[in-house]
């Protein structure tokens, strides 16, 4: 099922989505479960949030497929390249990335997100999935000449807007049928099936569970495909993955 986290008359509510309408939970479903109100509201009369607010990190890994590996002039690591970004980046479906002052470089990176529904640590991959409450997609926005200046990723990665999440959170989600497909202002500039991944979603949840603790509501971000590229203040962008939805930005300068 598709979950939306979303605003109505001035409070912020979840959802499930059915035919067009919000059914209106009663709480988080992540941790007060599925129980409706009874109610239900036009998805044409909310606004769509970030659908989960990470309480504590977002876990990225670089360089998950060959292609992307290879755009950026190396090979693929052997085991997952983890990096983190901090909450305060994430934004939701509609909302804008604002491209810092620091850089006038910023490109898209178009991503499956997995959301953490338990807590996880030491988790053996075989089981990893079932630590997974759903997924959902992401744009790891990153200042590419800060990303090179810096030799690390946390400031080119971390800025407040650079991590698009949305449109919903999808709970029944097949990775190996689904296609990641980003256009910048309507032009395709990445695409390519989820498989073609290097590490798979479980063996990242392994990997990362056993350096430090994954919480309810962390989200790992798990790789972007050959293609990534600038954008300018002005532009939209749209990461799409089948069978989840499209997440939809633009961008303007601070």
């Amino acid at each position: 099922m598709k979950i939306a986290r979303f605003s109505h008359q001035d409070g912020i509510r979840y959802g499930i989505v059915d035919d067009g309408e919000l059914v209106v939970l009663a709480g988080d479903p992540m941790f007060a479960g599925f129980d409706t109100t009874g109610e239900r509201v036009p998805l044409g009369d909310v606004a769509l949030l970030a659908p989960v607010i990470p309480r504590s990190k977002v876990v990225c890994v670089g360089k998950n497929y060959a292609d992307h590996a290879a755009e950026m002039g190396g090979e693929a690591p052997a085991e997952p390249l983890l990096f983190l970004k901090p909450n305060t980046a994430v934004i939701g479906p509609g909302d804008v990335i604002v491209r810092p002052p620091q850089s006038r470089n910023t490109h898209f990176e178009g991503e499956l997100a997995a959301v953490i529904g338990r807590i996880a640590k030491n988790v053996p991959a075989e089981r990893a999935l079932e630590y997974v409450f759903g997924y959902t997609v992401a744009d790891d926005v990153t200042a590419r000449d800060l990303q090179r200046s810096d030799g690390q990723w946390s400031r080119a990665k971390g800025f407040d807007t650079f991590c698009p999440l949305g449109p919903v959170i999808e709970t029944e989600f097949d990775a190996t049928s689904a296609v990641l497909t980003t256009r910048l202002n309507g032009e395709v500039k990445q695409q390519a099936p989820l498989t073609d991944m290097i590490h798979s979603v479980a063996d990242i949840i392994a990997y990362a569970s056993a350096a430090f603790t994954l919480l309810p509501g962390d989200v790992i971000l798990t790789g972007t495909p050959a293609g990534v590229g600038p954008f300018e203040a002005g532009d939209t962008l749209e990461v799409e993955i089948s069978g989840i939805g499209v997440l939809r930005n633009t961008a303007r300068d601070a």
